[in-house]
C-alpha cells in the first residue's frame, strides 16, 4: 500500500511542484504595470510642478521686462 502512496506523492509532486514558468510571466506583467504607475504619478506631480514654475518665471519675466 505504500507504493500506492508514494506513486500518489509523486504525481503530486511533478503536477503542482516547482514548475514556476506561468508564475514568471505574471510577475513581469505586475512589474510593468507598477512601474507604468509610477511614471503616470511622477510625470503628473512634475508636471504640475514644472508648470507652476515656468509661470512664475514668465511673470517675474514679464514684469522686469516692463
Amino acid at each position: 500500500m505504500l507504493t500506492n502512496y508514494e506513486h500518489i506523492a509523486a504525481y503530486l509532486r511533478a503536477r503542482f511542484g516547482d514548475t514556476e514558468r506561468g508564475a514568471s510571466l505574471v510577475e513581469y506583467a505586475l512589474l510593468v504595470a507598477l512601474i507604468a504607475v509610477v511614471c503616470i504619478l511622477a510625470i503628473t506631480f512634475l508636471g504640475k510642478a514644472a508648470s507652476s514654475k515656468f509661470s512664475t518665471v514668465g511673470s517675474a519675466v514679464s514684469q522686469a521686462g516692463n
